[in-house]
């Protein structure tokens, strides 16, 4: 956490010299400390995330990779008027416990073009989808596989 605060401090400031660098990180060295000692933040969850960084990385690319093909997806539909799309609302339930991979598969949904979640209530979402095709295997989708080792990763550290 301490790095990213003395991230933000240099992409704040524009440009890094010595004594931008030394202010940046003693400014950062105070604000984790006072996340530890006065906001009840602990250095071990920093110590979790660094260790499952690479499963968040793959994900990040899974995430990436699935919005371009539903970009192409919805390219085929807008300039192929071969068919005419079939919208439909979907729900479904989801087998992640956390409310954190909840959130990010809800996110990623909304983030895929064709595809947006209209709610999620404890493990339960309701999906609209753009065609009844991109409404198939959404409950065991690469999200859900991804996010699922994800929150094994976490949970175990």
């Amino acid at each position: 956490m301490a790095l990213l605060f003395f991230v933000f401090w240099v992409i704040c400031n524009g440009r890094l010299t010595l004594e931008i660098a030394l202010f940046g990180i003693a400014f950062s060295v105070v604000g984790y400390a006072f996340m530890i000692f006065f906001m009840g933040y602990q250095w071990r969850y920093d110590l979790m995330v660094a260790r499952n960084l690479p499963q968040l990385f793959r994900y990040v690319l899974v995430l990436i990779v699935e919005i371009a093909k539903a970009n192409l997806a919805m390219a085929g539909f807008i300039f192929g008027a071969a068919r005419t799309p079939e919208p439909v609302l979907v729900t479904f339930t989801t087998p992640l416990t956390t409310s954190l991979g909840r959130v990010l598969l809800a996110n990623s949904i909304t983030l895929t073009p064709g595809t947006i979640t209209v709610s999620m209530r404890e493990g339960e979402f309701q999906v609209h989808c753009y065609d009844k095709s991109m409404a198939v295997g959404l409950d065991s989708s690469v999200f859900v596989t991804e996010l699922m080792k994800l929150e094994k990763g976490l949970q175990a550290g």
